[in-house]
């Protein structure tokens, strides 16, 4: 049987097809060269795999997007040429790539970079569920980070973290230690979109969006974080240690110290943790205090 090209590269796992910064035509000998071998390569499938015809014709061939050759500099070095795959060229809005280079990219984003590159984000499925993103509120100055798991219903309408019945005890509990939102606090989530039906993040999700937290941290250098809950504490502690086992001691965060409380949502269902949340608070302030009183800030 005569098998087209791409059905046969794609069964290969050898797509998506990657195009050199130039015109189509600079790459056509390469992709010639590619189309010697499926004749042999159609062979043997006819001969092993009885499925291949059904299987290609649920196949798609793949999408080819035309590069302008003003972007092809003809003096470069085919080692040192970039290369993007077609997906991300389709997705211009979309431009940070995946893995490791994708972290290497969000940590240099400035501020403005990174609360763009979270509204555009659709690196994990809950991009297809949100409302909109939730990036953060607060000084990009503070000395406080307040972190919570995730945002829930009201919080992916607003596009703002710890509102709702929640979020008034959040200020009051602020309060009780003399801060206030926006003033040398900030207030952000471990995941930037809403779980489905408030339900625990899966771990795919907290891997994508630990960079963008990262991030956050480095921007804002605060002297002192408060991990609100048992998910946003065993996730930026890497530890499936329970709460009251992390509480009333100091931990680290990248260099930055961590003191671990309860979940405003959670002590309003059950008000007897709440003197434990206040041990919490003064327990921080009192390390804000001893932070307070060194010159040098913490390292990230």
């Amino acid at each position: 049987m005569t098998l087209p090209r791409e059905a046969v590269l794609k069964e290969l796992e050898l797509l998506p097809v990657w195009r050199r910064r130039a015109t189509v035509a600079a790459v056509e000998p390469v992709v010639a060269r590619a189309a010697d071998v499926v004749p042999a390569v159609a062979a043997v499938m006819d001969e092993t795999t009885p499925r291949v015809d059904v299987m290609m014709d649920q196949m798609q061939a793949p999408t080819v997007v035309d590069i302008p050759v003003e972007a092809y500099d003809a003096s470069m070095p085919v080692e040192e040429a970039e290369f993007i795959p077609n997906e991300v060229l389709a997705k211009p809005d979309v431009d940070v790539p995946l893995g490791e280079s994708r972290r290497a990219a969000i940590m240099q984003m400035d501020w403005e970079a990174l609360r763009e590159c979270v509204a555009n984000c659709q690196s994990c499925a809950l991009a297809e569920t949100r409302t909109q993103t939730v990036f953060g509120v607060g000084d990009p100055n503070a000395d406080w980070l307040l972190v919570g798991e995730a945002p829930g219903a009201e919080e992916d309408k607003r596009g703002e973290p710890f509102v709702g019945q929640a979020g008034k005890l959040l200020d009051n509990m602020l309060a009780a230690i003399q801060l206030k939102r926006g003033e040398k606090v900030y207030i952000a989530n471990v995941l930037k979109c809403r779980p489905p039906e408030n339900r625990d993040p899966h771990g795919e999700e907290v891997v994508k969006c630990d960079p963008f937290l990262k991030r956050q941290v480095e921007l804002i250098r605060p002297k002192l974080i408060v991990a609100m809950g048992r998910f946003a504490a065993q996730s930026i502690l890497n530890t499936d240690a329970a709460i009251g086992v992390l509480r009333g001691k100091l931990h680290d965060y990248h260099g930055v110290p961590v003191v671990v409380t309860y979940h405003p949502a959670y002590l309003l269902r059950n008000l007897p943790d709440k003197a434990k949340a206040w041990e919490d608070l003064c327990f921080a302030r009192a390390t804000m205090q001893q932070l307070q009183s060194t010159a040098t800030p913490p390292s990230i």
